[in-house]
């Protein structure tokens, strides 16, 4: 091991070496971070082979209906923990640090109440909506979203226990359920309905889908109770609602920023184009972003060492670290794009001949991607260094920007207009968090990085 440390560049040797022989937090939590991002790398393979079985088993156009409803499942059912799943990795740990442990048993319960209160709530307006809006849209979808909508108290509940179990360093219970377990419980239920002889249609996906969704909610829930019971004892509980709710709204505005930016052009795609032509692009979009897991990796990696060196004042450091990991980013990620555009075809092909004729998109995709991977991390530099206001601006001028584009390109270039519209976006958001981080650490070697006042 000694010889493969000494051949990498001086800081990412020490970074790998304190993280394999460490035993302080910071190797620890990059061991965690290199969990997580084995579990996201797994994750992706197994969502990537259960697509294409997915889209061999329902054809074209099922597929289509099926990836667009699952879009929005995915959209409302992260948003229905109302930033619950981000706030109590700050929240859980700072009580149990003091010894407040009624206020950690009072937020555990009233989050997850939230949580899974939040999505009955949005399940009933769904359903309602889809009753009284019938004609307003198209009734391939009704029975299908009608079932999506059964989803969402158990997605938003998944949701918030995978930060429980990421404020406790459970990096395995906080996202194999949903990452692994989920994905193989789909397939397997999907399979076995066609093996009884259920029609492959998106129908029987979604029951599919609900059962799944279900089932890992609740596994993971009395897993991590078993394991909570450890480390917090019985007792009272006290809540602090107002607090708890000032501080993970504005989490939820950022999430749900992040969140359009990702899924926008997959459901505005649905205004113009039937839905084999939404799987074709969704098939191609989740392809080739697979490349954007070298952005996740590095982020995780590095957000530690950020967060150490703002609080000690060293903007040069900072600034070094930050120009190492764009290189970081945005190498690995040339590399991956370069490969999955030359096996872009045969890769398409395994979803179905259809799928091919998404390749063309590709090359404009992978555009928008490597501009991120350009920044590296310095979304979450600007964040843990104070300037969350501005960065927040620049997610909400990049979503306007992205929806524009979308409604102005894709009634004239189809998928190409969806597509380009996502890469035009994550461009300009790119360059804006550059700038804004040059601004922030500039060459004086001065951070303005006390308050983001914005």
């Amino acid at each position: 091991m000694d010889h493969v440390l000494k051949a990498l560049p001086g800081p990412m040797a020490q970074f790998l070496g304190n993280m394999l022989t460490g035993d302080g937090d910071s190797a620890r939590s990059q061991r965690g971070a290199i969990t997580a991002f084995a579990i996201r790398v797994a994750s992706a393979g197994i969502l990537f082979f259960s697509h294409v079985l997915l889209a061999r088993w329902l054809g074209t156009f099922e597929f289509g209906v099926y990836t667009y409803v699952w879009v929005w499942v995915t959209v409302i059912g992260t948003m229905c923990s109302l930033g619950f799943g981000t706030t109590v990795v700050r929240f859980v740990p700072e009580y149990l640090a003091h010894g407040k442990l009624d206020q950690a048993r009072g937020f555990l319960r009233a989050a997850r109440g939230i949580s899974l209160g939040t999505g009955v709530i949005c399940a009933v307006v769904g359903l309602a909506a889809l009753q009284i809006g019938d004609g307003w849209y198209d009734k391939t979808y009704k029975v299908p979203f009608s079932l999506a909508m059964l989803c969402l108290p158990a997605f938003a509940m998944t949701d918030f226990q995978d930060g429980v179990g990421r404020s406790q360093s459970w990096i395995a219970l906080a996202l194999a359920p949903p990452y692994i377990v989920r994905p193989i419980a789909l397939l397997c239920l999907i399979g076995l309905a066609v093996l009884v002889g259920w029609d492959q249609d998106a129908e029987t996906a979604m029951f599919a889908l609900v059962f799944a969704v279900w089932l890992t909610a609740i596994m993971q829930y009395g897993l991590q109770r078993h394991h909570m019971a450890g480390v917090i004892p019985p007792g009272g509980r006290a809540y602090q609602l107002k607090l708890w709710m000032i501080v993970s709204l504005p989490v939820l505005l950022l999430e749900g920023f992040t969140l359009v930016m990702m899924n926008m052009d997959v459901l505005l795609l649905e205004l113009y184009v039937d839905p084999d032509q939404i799987a074709i692009y969704f098939a191609t979009a989740r392809t080739i972003t697979l490349i954007s897991f070298v952005h996740f990796a590095v982020t995780a990696a590095v957000m530690p060492r950020f967060a150490t060196l703002h609080a000690n004042g060293d903007t040069a450091s900072i600034r070094g670290l930050l120009n190492q990991a764009r290189l970081w980013t945005l190498l690995p990620s040339l590399a991956g794009a370069a490969g999955l555009v030359v096996l872009g075809k045969p890769v398409l092909w395994l979803f179905g001949s259809d799928f091919t004729a998404g390749y063309p998109l590709m090359f404009i995709l992978a555009a928008g991607l490597l501009a991120r991977a350009a920044v590296g991390p310095t979304q979450g530099l600007l964040v843990v260094t104070g300037h969350q206001n501005k960065t927040a601006m620049i997610l909400s001028g990049s979503v306007v920007a992205n929806i524009a584009l979308n409604l102005t390109l894709i009634p004239q270039f189809g998928l190409a207009g969806a597509a380009s519209a996502t890469s035009i976006a994550y461009g300009v958001e790119a360059l804006a968090l550059y700038l804004v981080a040059q601004h922030a650490f500039n060459t004086s070697g001065r951070s303005e990085v006390a308050g983001d006042t914005s």
